[in-house]
């Protein structure tokens, strides 16, 4: 059965009969979200009070001798007790063999973390003790107070170490004009869509030295992912024409600045869509996720750059994935992260395309967020599962898969998870699409069950088999309730290559409708789902 002609869509009205058979009422909602009182069974059930407990791992870096991992951890406030806000972000350093302290912790938002250059210290950006602004903090990681390195007269939003660690690049806003403060104090304080953006600047700063002021850097352009190369005078930036969120996605172009000289040493011509570049340990190459041409939706080709002669190369053409996170094993390898359908693969190749190996296939792992040690024989990654949210993962080279080293929610050991698993269905038009199907905890075998439909954003986005439990995802808790949860992947999300991600491509909301609703119909045809208790 076609379950478009058992909600009554029309041609002319295609979306309102959509919404009026297929939205979830919102008593439905409200059953799914409020907790029932707690006895000791429903302790086992997921409720949004768990969700609400939940702590992540949002980002981690491994030490330049591969026996260390810094990671940022979010803490979420405690609902009805702490003050209204986000998570708040902690500095926890993990050693290779899962023994972790805490570093920087309590009421703070710790991010852009990395290690300095020697190796001693981890870095990061953080408004602290009667800060004014957003600044540079160093702490020691073998015993000492985090100190603040540099201060600027507004918030550093991003920085990258000179090779010997006696220098900084970072980026920082223009500082608001008095008069619109002024104004603003007095009541003229509407917010006008990109006309009234800070100019972001690039600034060198001397760390160490209380008498040297940061010199701003003259660029032509907007500049934004500053990197610099771990040999010499050279940083890597991305420049836009405006800070218009347009011109950001699309018309951002790789360049590299000597820091010395004040001139550009080369420009490239990347097509569409930029990631953040990495430079090879010998300062030759730059690597980098890139858009195959202007109308590619995402950026997940892997591009090797050569500043000598300003040429680009794809060595992943017609990768039926998006590469997610890259990182320099060797001046002529390169490791990367690429999804690939709801999965993540771990591989290497050489920089001119050849090569290609795979340590970790698809089928298992969800990974994000690779560094390698300096000799590049120790990786660390993000991974989550259906069982829990991101934590550390190390891996050696020479073992078959990652260890986890981190255990933020050890309560989740206690806890019942229904059953998730990869649904993969075809459209009416025969195309093959997946999504992930969240099973109720407790099926009665022959009943059919109320389903949540859960589409992603984007479409610039994919379902991984990964944890599908947050705030905005009813997950495990619709799950504990009697709800099958289920995420397509509709077409034009990422995962599956670019020609997949055009799919959408003069047909907004067409064909990719289809999709969510003959997701909805394989559920109702296997038995599953009842068709007059569906919400999105």
């Amino acid at each position: 059965m076609n379950f478009r002609k058992r909600i009554g869509r029309g041609p002319a009205t295609p979306f309102n009969g959509f919404v009026r058979h297929f939205l979830v009422s919102g008593a439905l909602i409200a059953a799914c979200l409020l907790p029932a009182p707690v006895t000791a069974q429903e302790k086992e059930l997921f409720t949004p009070d768990h969700v609400a407990r939940l702590r992540y791992v949002a980002d981690a870096t491994i030490s330049p001798d591969g026996k260390r991992i810094a990671y940022v951890l979010s803490i979420p406030r405690k609902p009805g007790k702490d003050e209204s806000g986000p998570a708040w972000a902690e500095l926890h350093v993990v050693s290779d063999q899962g023994e972790s302290k805490p570093f920087v912790t309590g009421e703070v938002n710790v991010g852009a973390i990395a290690w300095t250059p020697d190796g001693k210290s981890i870095s990061f950006l953080a408004k602290r003790n009667g800060d004014e602004h957003k600044s540079l903090y160093r702490i020691p990681v073998d015993g000492g107070e985090a100190r603040n390195i540099l201060s600027h007269e507004t918030d550093i939003a991003e920085y990258s170490w000179s090779p010997n660690g006696k220098r900084v690049v970072f980026r920082a806003k223009d500082k608001e004009p008095k008069e619109r403060k002024k104004l603003e104090d007095k009541g003229f304080n509407q917010e006008i869509f990109e006309e009234q953006d800070q100019a972001p600047r690039v600034w060198v700063a001397v760390v160490d030295d209380d008498e040297a002021k940061p010199k701003m850097l003259d660029l032509p352009g907007v500049p934004s992912d500053l990197v610099w190369s771990p040999v010499g005078t050279w940083i890597a930036m991305a420049l836009a024409p405006t800070s218009h969120i347009d011109d950001h996605y699309m018309e951002r172009k790789l360049h590299v600045f000597d820091v010395d000289t004040e001139a550009i040493v080369s420009s490239f011509q990347n097509p569409g869509k930029l990631g953040k570049s990495k430079w090879s340990p010998d300062g030759k190459f730059l690597a980098f996720p890139s858009a195959e041409d202007r109308h590619d939706p995402m950026e997940g080709r892997l591009i090797v750059a050569n500043p000598a002669d300003g040429s680009l190369k794809d060595i992943l053409p017609q990768y039926e994935g998006h590469v997610r996170s890259i990182a320099w094993q060797d001046n002529d390898t390169i490791m990367y992260l690429g999804d690939k359908g709801v999965w993540t693969e771990l591989s290497e190749m050489r920089r001119d395309g050849t090569e290609r190996k795979t340590h970790l296939p698809v089928g298992k792992w969800v990974l994000s967020r690779l560094t390698l040690s300096s000799d590049g024989q120790s990786a660390v990654m993000i991974s989550d599962s259906p069982t829990h949210p991101s934590e550390v993962f190390f891996m050696r080279h020479g073992e078959s898969a990652p260890r986890r080293l981190t255990d933020s929610n050890p309560w989740l050991a206690d806890m019942r998870f229904a059953r998730q698993e990869v649904v993969t269905y075809k459209a009416r038009d025969g195309l093959r699409l997946e999504g992930i199907l969240i099973h109720p905890l407790d099926p009665k075998p022959g009943t059919r069950v109320p389903l949540i439909l859960h589409a992603h954003g984007g479409p610039e986005s994919h379902y991984r088999n990964g944890w599908l439990t947050a705030y905005s995802r009813p997950g495990q808790v619709g799950a504990a309730n009697g709800y099958a949860v289920f995420h397509p992947n509709y077409r034009a999300s990422t995962g599956r290559g670019v020609v997949f991600s055009k799919l959408d491509h003069g047909d907004p909301a067409g064909k990719e409708f289809d999709d969510l609703v003959d997701g909805v119909d394989h559920l109702i045809d296997v038995g599953l789902v009842d068709r007059d208790k569906v919400g999105i």
